[in-house]
């Protein structure tokens, strides 16, 4: 499987480039603030052809590049409905202090002409792989996170968005978020999984499933399915 990923923007929100090796494709995750430069770039280099862009959710740091990229390859974005009306406001995400400092900025373009809905997808099948869909409301309403299940000695992987970081979770101080939904969401759908589960967050660096049950203080305690 080959995975590839860099911090964007301002807010160094991860983009990452998946796909089955040998497959010739690619998806690509959360796309942020000048992501798609990098992007088009890692396509080239490793001969590879976008199918779709991968959202965990819909705040500005995350899709701010997405339009642009399905654009340049007419490929569809994936997204859960709840997050939905965030391409076309984006700023109704934000506190009100960073939607103030960014009023100034043309925000108007960032719906992409193909947007599929995935709230009530359990999986999809692209650039040879089976990405399984986990909805974890909580950081917003429409936040989900993307599975590749393990195979052979390569542990599963888990792109987490603003869900799970490594020591910590995501923020529920914003519209729509909730601190209970944030944890039940982790412990219903992430902490039933393996041990080395590798866990690729939103911001930061990755961690594993294991590692969060051990350290992760805002998990002490928490009951997972």
């Amino acid at each position: 499987m080959f995975i590839a990923g860099f911090p964007a923007g301002s807010f160094q929100a991860n983009c990452y480039l998946l796909g089955s090796t040998g497959s010739g494709e690619a998806v690509v995750v959360d796309p942020g603030e000048g992501a798609a430069p990098r992007v088009l770039a890692l396509l080239a280099e490793h001969q590879l052809q976008p199918v779709a862009v991968l959202l965990t959710h819909g705040h500005l740091d995350h899709i701010a590049d997405v339009a642009q990229l399905c654009r340049a390859a007419d490929i569809p974005a994936y997204l859960h409905a709840a997050d939905h009306h965030l391409l076309d406001d984006p700023l109704t995400g934000l506190s009100p202090q960073l939607a103030a400092a960014l009023s100034g900025l043309d925000l108007t373009d960032l719906r992409p002409p193909s947007v599929l809905d995935v709230s009530s997808a359990s999986s999809v099948d692209l650039a040879g792989l089976t990405i399984a869909i986990h909805p974890t409301p909580g950081h917003t309403g429409g936040s989900v996170v993307f599975r590749v299940a393990g195979s052979g000695d390569r542990p599963e992987v888990l792109f987490s968005g603003d869900t799970l970081f490594a020591g910590s979770v995501g923020r529920t101080d914003l519209p729509g978020g909730s601190t209970p939904q944030l944890l039940e969401s982790i412990g219903r759908e992430l902490l039933g999984r393996p041990e080395d589960a590798v866990v690729l967050p939103g911001h930061g660096a990755s961690t594993t499933i294991g590692a969060e049950r051990a350290v992760n203080p805002f998990l002490a305690g928490l009951a997972h399915a």
